[in-house]
């Protein structure tokens, strides 16, 4: 059978892409090297809760558009994402906002923790270098040390002022005591999970699982017009150009006979002393009630050919290799690419969305 389409990656990116070409009467192929759709926003039930195995995905949005065409294909629950952090067994409130000021400084009024911020910036003189100046120069040295550079060092591998600015352009700082760590109007998760979603976008196409593109690229690239690869650019070409960049993570998912372990869906440890950056507890994130629960812990790692890439390193040099593999994209009139891989660019879920929509758009303009 031939295709108007086939589709590398049954992740958000691809598996809306591919609905909205199946919706508009093309026929698609999709298939994935992984034996499960979702890519990363798969969840599976584990005595009835639904585990995020590749991490926490929250959805929200400022777009009512995109939230409307994410409840087409699920019920979407209230859940406001409120992480707190753990720094040597202290707690603190996330985001930064007065809660956080007041356990760090006793400060109590919106004015004395501006003070104090406007204090210690005055640490960094002149534009900020590197990531350490940066965030000083936006929240100042307590709240640095507290609940940024250790947890930062974990999370990329490398001391703060070794890593670039554009990491932490902002930081969201809130002189109001309030913990929903988005601003965006509409935010919570999907009853029943991700992977029901991905099901229904999928339902009008044919899947393949457990496919390995690059090692069947002869056969299956024959079966349809056009490709859309949201795997990585570096590896469609074979690295011709060199391998781009990437921070990995492992998890570690744990089941406990406990009904409630840690009373928040995530906390971030913040010190060396834990190797792990996030332990989250997936229930809360649909307000579970089950007499036992799930946590996963979350470690960042070393990323080389072979595992699962997860944190582009957008410093200077792999924009620079990126902009050479788009390049040769832009030239190949039979490939496209998307996704947080294709386009080597780390995404929220709503601005996938966006994208993989503005690609169909494209696609199916006459």
């Amino acid at each position: 059978m031939s295709y108007d389409y086939l589709v590398v990656g049954a992740g958000l990116f691809g598996s809306v892409f591919a609905h909205e070409m199946a919706e508009s009467g093309r026929r698609v192929l999709v298939v994935d090297r992984r034996r499960h759709i979702g890519g990363n926003c798969y969840t599976e039930s584990v005595d009835g809760i639904n585990v995020h195995l590749y991490g926490a995905h929250i959805f929200r949005t400022s777009r009512r558009d995109i939230w409307d065409y994410m409840c087409r294909f699920a019920e979407m629950n209230h859940f406001v994402n409120s992480p707190i952090a753990n720094y040597h067994g202290k707690i603190y409130n996330l985001p930064f906002n007065m809660n956080t000021f007041n356990r760090i400084w006793g400060v109590v009024t919106p004015a004395e923790a501006k003070a104090k911020i406007d204090e210690q910036r005055t640490e960094v003189v002149g534009e900020p270098r590197n990531l350490e100046e940066q965030a000083i120069s936006l929240v100042g040295r307590d709240v640095y040390e507290i609940l940024i550079r250790e947890y930062t060092e974990k999370q990329w591998g490398r001391p703060c002022s070794e890593l670039p600015v554009s990491i932490i352009r902002r930081l969201p700082v809130r002189l109001i005591y309030d913990n929903n760590y988005f601003r965006d109007p509409y935010q919570g998760i999907p009853v029943g999970g991700y992977t029901a979603i991905i099901e229904k976008l999928l339902a009008g196409c044919d899947v393949r699982l457990g496919v390995d593109f690059l090692k069947e690229r002869g056969e299956l690239a024959g079966l349809a017009k056009r490709v859309l690869y949201t795997g990585a650019i570096d590896e469609y070409y074979g690295y011709e150009l060199g391998a781009l960049e990437y921070r990995s993570l492992r998890f570690d998912h744990k089941r406990m006979d406990t009904p409630n372990f840690q009373g928040v869906a995530v906390v971030n440890y913040t010190s060396l002393d834990e190797p792990y950056t996030r332990s989250i507890e997936h229930k809360h994130f649909e307000f579970g009630t089950q007499p036992t629960t799930v946590v996963s812990y979350e470690y960042p790692s070393e990323w080389k050919p072979g595992i699962e890439p997860y944190y582009p390193i957008n410093d200077a040099k792999n924009q620079a290799l990126y902009g050479r593999y788009a390049e040769k994209a832009a030239a190949d009139g039979t490939v496209v690419f998307g996704g947080r891989l294709g386009s080597y660019k780390y995404t929220d879920m709503q601005d996938t969305i966006i994208a993989a929509l503005d690609l169909a758009a494209k696609e199916l303009a006459p």
